[in-house]
């Protein structure tokens, strides 16, 4: 019965240090990632290694999901293995038995959570028309330039170019990012 920790901050600069201060684990999972999805490696490899009778800790609701439909799916599949889990901001602790109260507080809490996660969005987005109106904002930085794109589709003369998806394997760019830079040569 492993008492495991899961902390998650959502970007590299931030710090981990106040999640799960002080408290007695057998195991931790860190992760420097948005939790706007389940699909983080961390997240994942805790999934894997929990077992029935362990219990997961993690500072708040919000650090284990910000949408309210992944969070109540992640606990309903825990606490059905028999893993339970503990919110330690919240003092909730899920262990299967069925507390109607623990769920509303668990779907008003997560609830909070998602619409903080809306408003986070929506106010970027006012921040990047207000700087691109400025002319502030040029976008991200391209890792790769559109004249690479276009010699990797083209080809040297003597090989033949590649296709869109294979240079975008090679260059390490997805298909739209090639598909934007050939259409912009067009």
């Amino acid at each position: 019965m492993a008492r495991v920790g899961y902390i998650r901050v959502s970007s590299a600069d931030q710090n981990v240090d106040r999640q799960l201060d002080g408290v007695a684990l057998d195991k931790v999972f860190t992760e420097k990632l948005s939790g706007a999805t389940t699909d983080r490696p961390q997240l994942q490899a805790m999934l894997e290694y929990v077992r029935e009778g362990d219990t997961i800790l993690v500072h708040s609701i919000d650090r284990l999901a910000r949408s309210l439909a992944d969070l109540l799916k992640l606990v309903e599949d825990l606490t059905k293995r028999g893993v339970h889990i503990r919110f330690n901001k919240e003092q909730l602790e899920f262990t299967g038995e069925d507390n109607p109260t623990q769920h509303l507080m668990l779907s008003m809490m997560g609830a909070v959570a998602q619409f903080e996660r809306a408003m986070i969005k929506e106010r970027q987005r006012e921040g990047i028309a207000k700087a691109k109106e400025r002319g502030a904002y040029k976008g991200r930085t391209k890792t790769v330039d559109d004249a690479a794109i276009r010699a990797a589709i083209a080809g040297d003369g003597v090989t033949k170019g590649l296709s869109f998806r294979q240079a975008a394997e090679q260059l390490r760019v997805s298909l739209s990012t090639i598909q934007r830079a050939m259409k912009a040569s067009a």
